[in-house]
């Protein structure tokens, strides 16, 4: 099992930035996948950025590419989520995953979820 805890989410300006911290906890070692998902309102949750643990590979989202950056402390067991240039459309609750699956994108749905941190990014 794997626990997943957020921190960092809030409110800010357009235009401003945010840090997201995911800790990881209890059978880390099994996970080979990263992820930081979000839902807003009304819409579906999209996967925002991934990162594979094994190699750093990572893969971004096209509304985000160029003004998030996924990151990861293998030593801390943590991951972080970089975001710059905030929108409005950025507004969400965003969501740090982990699987245990070698494939970081595709048709499947991450194992194991944290709770979930709010950004509110107002114009």
């Amino acid at each position: 099992q794997v626990q997943l805890v957020e921190s960092g989410g809030g409110s800010v300006q357009a235009g401003g930035s945010l840090r997201l911290s995911c800790a990881l906890f209890g059978s880390t070692y099994s996970v080979n996948c990263m992820g930081w998902f979000r839902q807003a309102p009304g819409k579906e949750r999209e996967a925002v950025a991934t990162i594979y643990t094994g190699g750093g590979s990572t893969y971004y989202a096209a509304s985000v590419a160029g003004r998030f950056t996924i990151s990861q402390d293998k030593a801390k067991n943590a991951v972080y989520l970089q975001m710059n240039s905030l929108g409005p459309d950025d507004t969400a609750m965003y969501y740090c995953a982990a699987d245990y699956r070698p494939v970081c994108v595709g048709p499947y749905e991450y194992t194991y979820w944290g709770q979930g941190t709010q950004v509110t990014v107002s114009s």
